[in-house]
């Protein structure tokens, strides 16, 4: 026998799920049905029928990219500051939906795998304090941090990516497995590849060699991921969880899009916005400096506008 609670927690998981469903980002076939998400709303589902606020997860905004045909720096900026504030009032609007309301920790991964991308720590962390300042002046009351730093206490970077990889990490060799064998990692290993590839400014062997190279660092940025994710899932044991990459209908993590781009893969720490009009896109550097002029904000370089 049910009780009355139950349908109307119910159909508030559903209306929850519907307001994430225009921002799904899939390399897939797109699903607006809530019945095609079911391990999503699976996870809202728990708040739900508690009457706590949503807690959603994000694991992103590492760090900006180190070649500089692709950001404007190593400092967030006008990509960062429209994700930020979209992510806020998606919360917002779940409020209006579900009392409780929502929130969303940004879980900043670029410490895990700081060191096998070629971005200095002193770099992801004046871009984490920059997020954070980013998100106290926009006044994103829905908006939470969390990174490396605040986990194994004063021990330094290098001995908290060990801890951390140690703990949670698969190894290389099960993660070779599963690329031959699942499609979705097989994706994601391309794909992060690829981004190691285009990350790349400065590599002194032939493109072969960078391609063995980034196909190599492919495999250990997959497995620190895992490892991060691992953790955020200790700390946060009931979680919504988003997915900054592609995730198919029916996944555990809810691929979430920022802003509009062409590029499914693509985020606001690997390119720039350029707006046009009142669409905002993120490119490449190089080409919005091909179509756009440079807007300053607050002195220093935020975004274009063709």
């Amino acid at each position: 026998m049910t009780t009355g609670i139950a349908p109307a927690a119910t159909d508030t998981a559903t209306e929850v799920l519907r307001l994430l469903l225009p921002y799904h980002r899939t390399t897939g076939p797109v699903s607006r049905d809530p019945a095609d998400h079911p391990g999503t709303l699976r996870q809202i589902r728990d708040f739900t029928d508690a009457g706590d606020p949503v807690v959603l997860t994000l694991p992103g905004f590492p760090c900006k990219s180190p070649n500089p045909a692709k950001v404007l720096g190593h400092l967030p900026d006008e990509g960062e500051r429209l994700s930020l504030a979209f992510l806020d009032r998606l919360c917002a609007r779940i409020g209006e939906v579900y009392e409780p309301g929502a929130r969303i920790v940004i879980c900043s991964d670029g410490h895990i795998f700081g060191d096998v991308i070629h971005v200095p720590d002193a770099h992801i962390d004046a871009y984490g304090d920059a997020l954070r300042a980013m998100i106290d002046a926009e006044g994103l009351r829905h908006l939470d941090t969390f990174d490396l730093r605040a986990v194994h206490g004063d021990a330094d970077h290098d001995t908290k990516r060990r801890l951390v990889t140690e703990a949670y990490a698969p190894s290389v060799d099960d993660l070779r497995a599963l690329v031959r064998t699942d499609e979705e990692t097989a994706r994601l290993y391309r794909g992060i590849t690829r981004f190691l590839f285009e990350d790349t400014a400065d590599f002194p062997g032939s493109r072969s060699a960078l391609q063995r190279d980034c196909r190599s660092r492919a495999y250990e940025v997959i497995a620190r991921s895992r490892a991060w994710g691992e953790l955020i899932a200790e700390h946060f044991p009931r979680q919504v969880r988003l997915s900054i990459h592609p995730q198919p209908a029916g996944a555990e993590k809810f691929g979430i899009r920022l802003l509009e781009t062409g590029d499914a893969w693509a985020t606001p720490w690997h390119t720039v916005l350029l707006l046009q009009g009142s669409v905002a896109r993120l490119v490449r550097r190089e080409e919005a400096e091909r179509v756009g002029r440079l807007v300053m904000r607050d002195g220093r370089p935020s975004h274009f506008v063709g």
